[in-house]
């Protein structure tokens, strides 16, 4: 179970991005739905963590100590965005990923848990649920799904200045 987990550790967020602004092997489907501007937000809610998806893990040679209540936290950095490489494959929580749902990775946050996330340079924000683990490059501090990157209008340039606010009920 450990190992399984380590290795979807690795694949939420591990890879850099090309010149086209995509990661290597990933990208948008061919023809990705043309309603993506109407996907809803995710709606926050109380719900329990997850047993497993919180402890303490290892990444990339770097020690991760996840959150273990839902509380108050901000950030700024960089956010990317995962999308068809993944797409079916399992979040850190169990689930499947979905790039067409309004869902997140991050490194500390627990599991699950909603933030607001903004972008810097035009202002539009989203709200997101996270259920997965990354990403693990140092410069980036959230990997968003495929549509709420591109709500938030940053899939062509494959990242994104963000500010992160959890949502506490």
């Amino acid at each position: 179970m450990r190992q399984i987990f380590f290795i979807l550790l690795l694949l939420a967020g591990c890879s850099t991005p090309n010149k086209g602004g995509y990661y290597k092997d990933d990208g948008p489907h061919e023809r990705p739905p043309a309603n993506l501007e109407s996907v809803a937000d995710a709606v926050p809610r109380s719900e329990p963590l997850h047993k497993f998806a919180n402890r303490p893990y290892e990444a990339l040679g770097k020690r991760y100590v996840p959150m273990t209540s839902v509380q108050p936290f901000r950030q700024s950095g960089l956010a990317s965005w995962y999308g068809k490489r993944y797409h079916g494959q399992k979040t850190s929580s169990g689930e499947t990923y979905d790039m067409y749902a309004m869902t997140a990775a991050h490194p500390t946050l627990p599991i699950p848990s909603y933030v607001r996330v903004t972008n810097v340079a035009n202002r539009k924000s989203v709200v997101v649920r996270i259920n997965d683990r990354g990403p693990f490059k140092s410069e980036r501090v959230i990997d968003l799904s495929y549509v709420a990157a591109y709500k938030l209008g940053f899939i062509q340039s494959g990242q994104a200045r963000v500010e992160v606010e959890a949502i506490v009920r």
